[in-house]
């Protein structure tokens, strides 16, 4: 890698890491290309444009670089459960990566800004497309369906949106509890609690 390629490349991950967390400390709306490209300590206020192109761009760019580490390890635990019939087992395979990937980054703020795209419908779409529809996650989702076949449609409907919600909200708040120094639960113990939880939520009853 020639000495230009590598500065571009070290240019490129700081401003996602800037731009994840002006955008999670502020909102995506509120923060504007050349506030990244200023608080990255870059002399061209056009960097995010240069390097990324629209801000549209620079946020699959911010989300596919989590996703791959997280795809990789469900892949691994998929493997290890097989055709298993027990929804805890494909629970897990749902929240542990994503809750492991979370507790590798120090300091991060990825969370809460998975948090606030999904609580944008324009945005929550540049997430479903570039994570939610990925090949891993579409056979946990399929392994729970398979699990419970007697479980109504709709109720299966239901319990996928709960279930997402639940994960991107309850780790966004994980993340702010430990950097403000609150926090009551390991990275490991939300977790299992998660799983617990949820686990509780796919095996409920349903009310006719």
């Amino acid at each position: 890698m020639s000495a230009a390629t590598s500065r571009a490349s070290a240019t490129k991950e700081r401003i996602l890491d800037v731009a994840e967390r002006l955008f999670a400390e502020q909102g995506v709306f509120a923060v504007s290309n050349r506030q990244i490209s200023e608080a990255a300590g870059q002399g061209n206020n056009a960097a995010v444009g240069y390097h990324f192109g629209t801000k549209a761009d620079l946020l699959r760019a911010i989300v596919r670089r989590h996703a791959e580490p997280v795809e990789a390890n469900r892949e691994r635990l998929l493997g290890e459960i097989g055709d298993s019939r027990d929804v805890r087992d494909w629970l897990t395979c749902l929240v542990l990566p994503s809750v492991e990937h979370h507790a590798s980054l120090r300091g991060s703020t990825l969370a809460r800004f998975t948090a606030q795209l999904m609580s944008d419908p324009a945005l929550r779409e540049l997430v479903v497309a570039e994570t939610l529809s990925g090949p891993t996650l579409m056979r946990v989702m399929d392994g729970l369906n398979n699990c419970q076949p007697d479980l109504p449609l709709r109720a299966k409907i239901v319990r996928n949106d709960m279930t997402r919600h639940v994960l991107v909200h309850m780790m966004a708040e994980q993340e702010r509890a430990l950097a403000e120094g609150e926090a009551r639960l390991t990275w490991e113990e939300t977790a299992q609690n998660l799983i617990d939880a949820l686990t509780g939520l796919w095996l409920a009853p349903v009310t006719d």
